[in-house]
């Protein structure tokens, strides 16, 4: 009973790491920019949904704050991004890195540097029995939600016209251009979808972690080592990997506190050793 409770907890911090891993991997898979900034889209929606709960109430503000930072991500792929699909990598990681900065500042500069906590409805509070066992409700909640994006993404991915062609610009981008379609329309909607599913990551844990200015930058790492590990351009080797580091992080910090964080690096450590391209990795061409 107590380990499964334990692999519940790692379950839902791996469903944590996936909302933010997801996104990162595919606006690399598609666009070859890595991302620093991503984390900074994670602080920004548990922020506004800490603010906008004043006025609407927990659940439309965990609705709206995506939805606000995936807007935002229209102007980040327009101005920032754009310039980089076709560059050398390090140049979009070093911007990236100082727009991840920047952001940082802005939000200690408008919300201040102290942390801010975010109110659980009293409705999600509490525990429930599933059979003999004593869950979190609210982090039972999450696991529900985290797998109903998990769905819609897999589904927009692999049962719509856009997925098809966003896996075709994934794998072939050369023959995608031969036949007339632009990619640049559909990495601005994956932007958008992935700034969105990081900013939702922030909205939902915010009850449960602190909201604090530097949250972005202690995720980002967490988030690349989920994509190394579960290999970049696969969509489930990511999800594998962020529920295998939750689950593995959740075991560790419980019986050795001192080790959690060392933990997925070993984990890393020893994925790359037996398998380079990660679990599920496949080989990718750059954007054009």
């Amino acid at each position: 009973m107590f380990l499964l409770e334990q692999v519940v907890n790692g379950l839902v911090l791996g469903g944590y790491y996936l909302l933010i891993a997801l996104g990162l991997s595919l606006i690399f898979s598609v666009g070859g920019v890595v991302n620093l900034a991503h984390g900074a889209f994670y602080a920004l929606g548990a922020y506004l949904a800490v603010t906008l709960t004043q006025y609407l109430g927990f659940g439309p503000a965990v609705v709206v704050s995506p939805i606000l930072v995936a807007l935002l991500g229209i102007l980040f792929e327009r101005f920032i991004l754009r310039r980089f699909y076709t560059a050398d990598p390090i140049l979009s990681l070093l911007v990236t890195f100082g727009l991840a900065m920047v952001a940082e500042q802005l939000i200690r500069i408008i919300w201040g540097a102290s942390p801010l906590s975010q109110t659980m409805p009293a409705s999600l509070k509490g525990a429930i029995f599933v059979g003999d066992f004593l869950f979190s409700r609210y982090r039972l909640m999450l696991l529900g939600i985290v797998a109903a994006i998990l769905l819609a993404i897999w589904l927009l991915l692999h049962k719509t016209s856009f997925g098809r062609v966003v896996r075709a610009g994934i794998q072939r981008p050369d023959m995608v251009a031969a036949l007339g379609i632009r990619l640049q329309p559909y990495m601005t909607a994956i932007v958008m979808l992935g700034v969105g599913m990081a900013a939702v990551g922030g909205a939902l844990f915010a009850p449960i972690t602190i909201v604090h200015p530097a949250m972005g930058a202690e995720i980002i790492t967490v988030a690349f080592v989920v994509v190394v590990i579960g290999g970049l351009g696969s969509f489930w080797g990511v999800v594998i990997a962020a529920l295998l580091v939750g689950v593995v992080r959740g075991m560790t910090i419980h019986f050795a506190p001192a080790a959690g964080e060392a933990s997925i690096y070993i984990l890393m450590f020893l994925v790359l050793l037996f398998r380079p391209r990660g679990l599920l990795g496949e080989r990718i061409e750059k954007f054009e």
